[in-house]
């Protein structure tokens, strides 16, 4: 049904070099979108913080004197962090699921992790989160 090849001018190879015209356009459209596309860190701490359990977490360690035991702690909890067994212990879940969101945290760049000896402990990027929450300002 179609011509392989036609003459210049033809009814085909006008139809042709619209079709081409066509797509060329539309790639750039769809490139201008990609140009415009949400910051990728932005979009990987917004993932991060849509589960409610990681977002609670994230709130404990705003103030981890508060919400967490100084007396059992073996490290300074602002400066160091909140050791990942108190926080499990606080949140009442399994360590290795309480490990997976904290990871997924500091993936995000929202938390910075430090070991102590066999324990890690966690505590905020209050520089980063300051950091996303003036690209959210801006971006929203």
């Amino acid at each position: 049904m179609y011509a392989s090849a036609s003459a210049p001018g033809s009814r085909i190879d006008v139809l042709r070099n619209v079709g081409v015209d066509l797509c060329a356009d539309l790639y750039s459209a769809a490139m201008a979108d990609v140009v415009d596309a949400p910051d990728p860190e932005l979009v990987r701490a917004l993932r991060a913080l849509s589960n409610p359990m990681r977002l609670q977490l994230l709130l404990w360690l705003r103030e981890p004197k508060r919400h967490f035991p100084e007396e059992a702690a073996i490290a300074d909890p602002i400066e160091v962090g909140v050791c990942v067994s108190h926080i499990q212990a606080k949140a009442g879940l399994a360590q290795s699921t309480v490990s997976a969101y904290m990871a997924e945290l500091q993936r995000a760049g929202l938390v910075h992790a430090t070991r102590v000896g066999k324990w890690t402990h966690y505590r905020r990027d209050e520089q980063r989160i300051a950091e996303l929450v003036d690209v959210l300002g801006r971006t929203l």
